[in-house]
């Protein structure tokens, strides 16, 4: 099958999956029924993901709400291998530039911080401000279904928002949209590259903050911006080294943090089950080892995935199931994954290690799958 604009999707039996018998389906299908319980409540006509566009038809939740159904039922825990080979028919995908794409990690840190300002606690994580206003250009023009713009107004214009210079410089007032303050800034900015933190309180006690709005502007990694500086290569670039730059070029360190002009906002969260990360843009607590954020623009939130790449340490590919449940700034194309790895320092060490090719194919209930394959023999 194929949309003109987007990947190929080729038909692959479940043996020919690489790795398919090796796996833990019931670590995939625990992460799938979190997805699946947002699946069942919402209308049957609706979209599976509207922020996903034509390139992969994903149907509707009417077409997923049979194999939730079955998914939360006691024979699906009993085999859950089981489960996904009579339930789903995968695909292998191929985007415009091959069957490979590039593939890295995110976590969730751990930091210390404070819900007040006070002594060495001076960094803001800020709160969506009022103004902030996000359109849904696919409102105005259908080709534009999933692409969004966010400002505000000002003397009756939709004007950018602020960057991030300019909101560390005041442009908004972090007394006033602080949900927490935290000791150290870069640990700050890479809460904002993760999405998600977990903070460790002055009494010794944990409290989360998630991923609530983005002011619009461009992400900019800022690994490149120190290779384009010369000072670092493309062979040494990790968050390791990039925090070790920071912290032995302070004078240098608010000019390249601030080459990132997307800015992150963020709302508390509980920490209701330690053992799962933040809640995703899927709507659902993020398992480690299971979450992948992908392209919203191409794979619709819930899918099941199934992954191939070398993870840090390895010398062979992992291949996994994972479920679609997060997405990204940075995360663009339709083979292109970013890997939940958890929260901590660990997950942190490893998913700032993570860049390598990988391989997706995606899980179509039955169904679906039929009737997309028959449309495709048609049109050819």
């Amino acid at each position: 099958m194929r949309d003109p604009a987007g990947p190929t999707l080729s038909k692959t039996a479940f043996e020919a999956l690489p790795g398919w018998a090796g796996d833990d389906h019931g670590a995939a299908l625990e992460a799938f029924r979190r997805s699946c319980d947002r699946i069942l409540g919402a209308p049957p006509a609706r979209v599976l993901d509207a922020k996903t566009g034509d390139a992969i038809n994903y149907g509707t939740t009417a077409d997923w709400q049979p194999v939730c159904r079955d998914a939360l039922s006691p024979g699906a825990a009993a085999d859950p291998r089981g489960f996904f080979e009579r339930g789903f028919q995968a695909f292998a995908v191929t985007a415009e530039k091959g069957p490979t794409g590039l593939m890295t990690g995110y976590y969730e840190p751990e930091i210390e911080a404070s819900l007040t300002r006070e002594g060495p606690y001076q960094t803001p994580l800020l709160a969506k401000p009022g103004d902030l206003q996000r359109l849904d250009l696919g409102e105005f023009d259908p080709t534009l279904k999933g692409e969004t713009i966010r400002g505000r107004l000002e003397d009756g214009r939709f004007v950018p928002y602020p960057d991030r210079a300019a909101i560390n410089e005041g442009a908004l007032d972090p007394d006033e949209l602080a949900v927490a303050w935290v000791k150290d800034p870069v640990d700050a900015f890479f809460t904002h590259i993760q999405g998600s933190a977990r903070l460790k309180l002055p009494d010794g006690s944990i409290a989360r903050v998630g991923f609530a709005e983005k002011n619009g502007r461009p992400y900019t990694a800022i690994g490149k911006v120190l290779i384009e500086r010369g000072a670092l290569s493309r062979e040494t670039v990790s968050m390791a080294s990039i925090r070790d730059w920071l912290a032995a070029n302070p004078g240098d360190m608010q000019s390249v943090l601030e080459a990132n002009r997307s800015y992150v906002f963020f709302n508390r969260r509980d920490v209701s089950d330690p053992g799962l990360g933040p809640v995703g843009a899927g709507g659902v607590a993020l398992s480690p080892g299971r979450s992948l954020a992908v392209d919203r623009r191409t794979h619709a939130l819930g899918a099941p995935i199934w992954f191939e790449a070398v993870l840090p340490g390895d010398t062979g590919p992992t291949q996994k199931l994972m479920v679609a449940q997060d997405t990204g700034s940075a995360i663009r194309g339709a083979v292109r994954g970013d890997y939940f790895w958890g929260s901590g320092a660990t997950a942190g060490a490893k998913a700032g290690e993570m860049k390598a090719d990988g391989r997706f194919w995606v899980l179509l209930p039955t169904a679906l799958a039929a009737r997309q394959t028959a449309l495709a023999a048609n049109q050819r």
